[in-house]
């Protein structure tokens, strides 16, 4: 009789202990997720995953159990930035003037790369996420498109424009806000400005300001730091 009294009381106890493991199991994998996407936006998806462990106050053991991948904390990191990007190639279409839609959205495209590095580094890799990413990832494709056709069709893009292009454009643009995102930090927008008027079949629009030769030179010799081959001043 004692025993049964003593096996009951154990099950009646357990369900507690199983929801304070649910409750601070989900505690650590938000934890993990809000470290990720603070580091991964500062700087990019090659973060080392113990710096995201360790600012999220767990072991890498842990982070591991939550996310067996670095593929899988980036899905479940980024994909709140990828739902931003489907949506603004979305919102796009619905401009009534192609040129328009097609501007806005390459000029609001690369201010998301500067805004996020993780992002910028997603949209110009082959990199399969989860489902739910990836359909994101393909809905954002079908609409950009969409996008290209319909401005081509207006006479206002080049007709001999291919998504590529634009593939290209995010991963150059990628590229200039990292060298020279501390000392000139409005460059992209002179190059996407550049880049867009190069698309265009008519005049292109003024060019924001240039950086200076100055900022450049700085800008130049942080990227050669980064690789090693900085002297002292």
């Amino acid at each position: 009789m004692g025993r049964a009294i003593e096996t009951q009381t154990v099950k009646a106890v357990n369900p507690a202990g199983q929801r304070r493991m649910r409750v601070d199991a989900e505690r650590n994998r938000q934890a993990i997720l809000q470290a990720a996407r603070e580091i991964f936006a500062q700087s990019g998806l090659e973060a080392p995953l113990e710096e995201i462990a360790e600012r999220a106050g767990v072991g890498i053991a842990t982070l591991y159990r939550r996310f067996p991948s670095r593929k899988a904390l980036v899905s479940a990191a980024l994909i709140a930035k990828v739902t931003e990007y489907e949506r603004l190639a979305r919102q796009c279409l619905e401009v009534q003037r192609p040129t328009d839609g097609f501007s806005i959205f390459v000029e609001r495209a690369c201010a998301l790369q500067v805004a996020d590095r993780g992002l910028s580094d997603l949209l110009s890799m082959t990199l399969p996420l989860d489902a739910e990413v990836e359909q994101l990832r393909m809905a954002a494709d079908r609409h950009v498109t969409l996008l290209i056709e319909r401005a081509k069709a207006a006479g206002v893009l080049r007709a001999d424009f291919v998504a590529e292009d634009l593939l290209l454009l995010l991963i150059a643009n990628a590229a200039i806000i990292h060298v020279t995102a501390d000392h000139a930090p409005g460059a992209w927008r002179r190059f996407s400005a550049l880049v867009l008027g190069a698309f265009q079949t008519h005049g292109p629009a003024p060019l924001p300001e240039a950086p200076t030769a100055a900022q450049m030179a700085s800008s130049m010799r942080r990227a050669a730091l980064e690789h090693g081959c900085g002297g002292r001043a």
